[in-house]
């Protein structure tokens, strides 16, 4: 098969992150394959025309979005089944090209492509890896899944020296990359983040399985906006799991009876303005706690840990659920506010130097990578 690049891609916050490596491919006219996973379809249709990405060049997956866990346990089940049959996968997905794989983050989407590219012979390329928060229940199952693909991953694109610091004590045996940052940095200043005077609502959101399914989380998330909304406008921005399970213990319409606004996904040119204009974000996704470390915003983290240390012991507080370090941050969010950070780098220059690099000269091993994968898999998950 004929060398090629491939950038497998499925939820929002992977083409928001990914999109300044697509616009620099386009930018450069670098041949590559654009495949989504189908997991946020009709969002990400949105988000390309937003982002100035081109269209797909293979789509799995249905019409709609994955909102629930019922949804993406059938859709994750719809696509597994794929990985039956070898030739299906070069010919449909990766359109009879080999070359490299580039995957994104830590969810289905990126074990699936994963599991797809090496499956097809590809080489993968992790974009984010190195990531880790020692703890595979928080966040899940996010933190198994980065543990999976950077043991299968041939690349491993890591944001700073703690991440490849992580990626050497694992003993990966892929490339291990450092880029200096992540993409996130360039994402950001695409949206024209620029200091805004606070004078918005607070943000809120919360998304992860972990917490969805804990109800005394969810309890204790939803009285602090309920406490929150008596003092000030509180602005509650909602996935689609989120709107089913807050539903159905009936605090959705507490919430909005008390005031607070519910929003959907909103693009996210207009969600950076609202963070820039937030006086404090509480969320548990590590993306928003990326471009509040960016942007400067005081941020609570409505989790146990984070795996990602992006403003961490500036502008961000990890919750942890210990209600002394809530109350110490609500005291004075202020003291926690930061300047904007400026764009000193464009980690997805370096990204695609290398990626170039290793596609002009591969490895003569791999097309006998799809006959040693199962062993692999088995080996490497079980750990060294």
């Amino acid at each position: 098969m004929e060398p090629r690049l491939h950038v497998f891609l499925g939820t929002k916050a992977q083409y928001i992150k990914t999109a300044p490596l697509l616009r620099l491919l386009a930018d450069r006219d670098v041949d590559h394959r654009l495949i989504d996973s189908g997991q946020h379809a009709r969002l990400a249709t949105s988000l390309r025309s937003e982002l100035g990405i081109r269209e797909p060049d293979h789509v799995l997956g249905g019409a709609g979005d994955v909102d629930s866990v019922p949804q993406a346990l059938r859709w994750s089940a719809a696509l597994g089944a794929r990985l039956a049959s070898r030739s299906w996968l070069r010919r449909e997905v990766f359109g009879g090209a080999g070359g490299i794989c580039v995957v994104h983050g830590d969810t289905p989407s990126t074990l699936l492509s994963t599991l797809m590219a090496r499956r097809a012979g590809l080489r993968v390329a992790h974009l984010e890896a190195g990531l880790r928060s020692h703890s595979l229940l928080h966040p899940f199952p996010e933190e198994a899944i980065r543990l999976l693909v950077m043991r299968w991953s041939d690349l491993l694109f890591a944001p700073s020296a703690a991440a490849v610091a992580n990626l050497s004590a694992m003993g990966v045996s892929g490339r291990v990359v450092e880029v200096g940052g992540n993409t996130s940095v360039e994402a950001v200043a695409a949206a024209s983040a620029t200091a805004e005077v606070p004078a918005g609502p607070v943000v809120a959101s919360m998304h992860r399985v972990e917490n969805l399914y804990s109800p005394r989380v969810v309890g204790d998330f939803v009285e602090l906006l309920l406490r929150l909304v008596r003092t000030q406008p509180v602005r509650l921005v909602v996935h689609g799991p989120t709107r089913e399970v807050l539903g159905r213990r009936g605090a959705l319409g507490r919430l909005a009876e008390a005031g607070v606004e519910i929003r959907g996904l909103a693009p996210h040119g207009e969600f950076i303005s609202w963070l820039r204009s937030a006086p404090l974000v509480i969320t548990d996704g590590g993306s928003i706690q990326e471009e509040c470390a960016l942007l400067g915003v005081p941020t609570l983290v409505w989790r146990t840990r984070s795996e990602r240390p992006d403003g961490i012991g500036a502008n961000v507080v990890v919750a942890r659920g210990d209600p002394a370090v809530i109350e110490s941050f609500l005291a004075d969010p202020g003291a926690h506010r930061r300047a904007v950070a400026e764009l000193t780098n464009r980690p997805s220059e370096r990204i695609l130097d290398v990626l170039l690099e290793e596609l002009a000269d591969p490895p003569a091993e791999v097309e006998a990578a799809p006959r040693r994968l199962t062993e692999r898999m088995r080996l490497r998950a079980g750990g060294r």
